[in-house]
């Protein structure tokens, strides 16, 4: 089948069979590695993309579900050089250790900072609670978290502030 989707900001298309797990076409066709896959099934989050605003696991979305829809990975945050708010957060903190979770829970990040923009610290461990990470005791994470929704506020303050994408603030959504 034709699929035509937006993916990081640009109208795609190629031939899918429908079937085709959505990790599998992002990371074997698209080349998009950024999207890691943890445990295909749903449960780990390192998978996570953004699906019209939402975070979800790419493992457990077919190819055939996202017609007409849009699609951020990490490689979408970044505009140019200049990376996302949280992005920069989670390296200033240092919440980046071994790297393989950080795109997921980035993403689930940016997710619920679009949709609260001062979330309380149960807020972002209920947002990051599909992302697993096991190097981490996830205080760096929160704290990235917390410094990004900090600068963010000062951005949208500024006269000339970026306008950041829409979404909503969950956990990876979990689609079987």
């Amino acid at each position: 089948m034709k699929l035509e989707f937006k993916l990081n900001g640009k109208t795609t298309e190629l031939e899918v069979s429908g079937g085709e797990r959505v990790l599998d076409v992002l990371r074997e066709r698209l080349n998009l590695v950024g999207t890691k896959e943890g445990c295909g099934k749903g449960e780990c989050g390192a998978c996570t993309v953004l699906l019209d605003g939402a975070p979800v696991c790419s493992c457990l979305l077919l190819s055939s579900q996202v017609a007409g829809r849009e699609i951020v990975t990490i490689e979408g945050l970044a505009a140019g050089d200049k990376l996302h708010p949280v992005q920069e957060a989670f390296a200033e903190v240092g919440a980046v250790q071994c790297g393989f979770c950080t795109p997921g829970a980035v993403l689930s990040a940016v997710a619920l900072l679009r949709r609260q923009s001062s979330p309380s610290r149960a807020e972002i461990k209920s947002a990051l609670s599909g992302n697993l990470c096991r190097c981490t005791g996830y205080e760096k994470i929160v704290a990235a978290v917390e410094l990004a929704a900090k600068n963010m506020a000062k951005e949208v303050r500024r006269p000339h502030a970026n306008a950041h994408r829409g979404g909503h603030g969950r956990s990876p959504r979990r689609t079987r």
